[in-house]
């Protein structure tokens, strides 16, 4: 959420969040929302001044029922009637007016960086870095599917029969893979001083609307039925609804952490995303979310050292990556500045999306009210931030095609084998190769 009183004195501002709604695809109107600001305040006013006026009859009444004046105390109710009847049209304005000028300021979109990339969708992302090197296979390598197939990691099928589209079991190592890459990367980030959470999986709607996933986001989000509760699609938002409503110490950094199972519905997603692990209904994620003083340049460092929390843990993995410089238009309505990682999956023969980054300066802390007292002794919003440190099943995908053998074993990486019981690659059954 945006300052209002900065919107309507600015006509800079005004142009600019015009631009950057545009940019990322907003249907909102900067003018209509001004429009609708100005005739809500009229009718306050308005609304404000009969309701004095008819306190102050009311006043009267009682003064002239006191002297035995009982006509004039008679017209003067009848006055008081004629104001009570303006009093419920306008207030019914009023409420009417409120509820759409709510609305559309629930759509005013956060400002983006002066270095975001301007474009529409993911293929106008820029690329920052690239780390490591795809590997050349000599032998006929294999996806995901088939090498969990192979090693009865993976079983899509009975998922399917049991929960529907987008649905999996992971079995046996496949199972402890998913396991052991979440707690690689929940001691890496308790190590570097973050706050490990166990986090609500179900949420109010008002923390979703608070965190700016509603309302743009809802048909991404799955409703408990009848009841005014949602499955979170990321720990972002139980982590930083922990302090809605608060003021708190940003002196140091507040580093939290969750590791959580997620759910969305993925609406409209298609193509070569919803094949096997990479685009599902349900999957597990550790998150990270720091808060910090409303200032730029600390926001700036901390968006960067996050980003590299999860670039150092795709180097444990031993896997290829890619940084980006996420555009405009494949920003979400609450991001200020994003970077995704994409690493290395052959099955694509293309980098796929693993991780995201973003600073939302003091848009979510505004939705969410959490507040500090800075140097003077004022208070002020907090800037956000957050960062997808790893989630799973979709890192099988590169993990398992990446350290793929020609003997059908898996390499696992060194970094893991402790969180395997000390196993240095997953065999490949009795008797594969030899049909071939």
């Amino acid at each position: 959420m945006m300052d209002m009183k900065w919107i309507r004195q600015s006509k800079e501002a005004q142009e600019e969040l015009q631009r950057v709604a545009d940019q990322k695809g907003i249907a909102l109107s900067v003018e209509e929302l001004l429009e609708l600001d100005d005739k809500r305040r009229a009718l306050l006013l308005s609304v404000e001044e009969l309701r004095q006026q008819r306190n102050a009859l009311s006043e009267e009444i009682s003064l002239l029922m006191r002297q035995g004046s009982r006509e004039a105390a008679e017209q003067t109710k009848q006055q008081v009637k004629t104001i009570n009847e303006r009093l419920s049209v306008q207030e019914a304005q009023f409420r009417e007016v409120e509820a759409m000028y709510q609305e559309l300021l629930l759509l005013i979109p956060n400002i983006v960086s002066p270095d975001t990339p301007v474009g529409a969708s993911d293929q106008d992302n820029v690329e920052v870095r690239r780390v490591g090197d795809p590997p050349v296979f000599d032998f006929d390598y294999k996806d995901h599917v088939a090498l969990g197939e192979l090693h009865g990691m993976i079983d899509i099928p009975r998922g399917v029969k049991t929960a529907g589209t987008r649905s999996y079991y992971l079995t046996g190592m496949g199972a402890l893979l998913h396991r052991a890459v979440q707690q690689l990367a929940i001691d890496m980030l308790v190590e570097k001083g973050f706050t490990l959470m166990d986090v609500p999986l179900t949420v109010r709607t008002e923390a979703m609307r608070n965190t700016a996933f509603f309302p743009l986001g809802q048909d991404q989000a799955f409703r408990i039925a009848e009841e005014d509760k949602w499955l979170v699609g990321t720990s972002e938002v139980p982590l930083v609804s922990y302090y809605s409503g608060e003021i708190v110490d940003v002196s140091q950094p507040i580093r939290l952490a969750a590791a959580s199972m997620c759910f969305r519905s993925e609406v409209g997603s298609g193509g070569r995303d919803v094949y096997g692990l990479y685009r599902v209904h349900q999957f597990a994620k550790v998150e990270q979310v720091v808060l910090c003083e409303a200032n730029a340049e600390t926001s700036e460092r901390l968006l960067q050292e996050i980003t590299a929390n999860a670039e150092e843990l795709l180097g444990k993995l031993e896997l290829p990556y890619r940084v980006v410089a996420v555009c405009t238009g494949d920003m979400s309505q609450k991001t200020y500045k994003q970077y995704d990682i994409e690493t290395w999956m052959p099955s694509r023969g293309a980098y796929g999306e693993t991780h995201s980054s973003s600073n939302l300066l003091d848009f979510q802390a505004r939705r969410s009210n959490i507040r500090y007292r800075d140097a003077e002794g004022k208070l002020r919003h907090c800037h956000t931030l957050n960062n997808t440190a790893v989630a799973s099943p979709r890192i099988l995908i590169p993990l398992l095609e990446n350290h793929q053998l020609a003997d059908g074993s898996i390499r696992i990486p060194k970094a893991l084998q402790p969180y395997m019981n000390g196993l240095e690659r997953i065999e490949a059954p009795a008797g594969f190769g030899l049909e071939e």
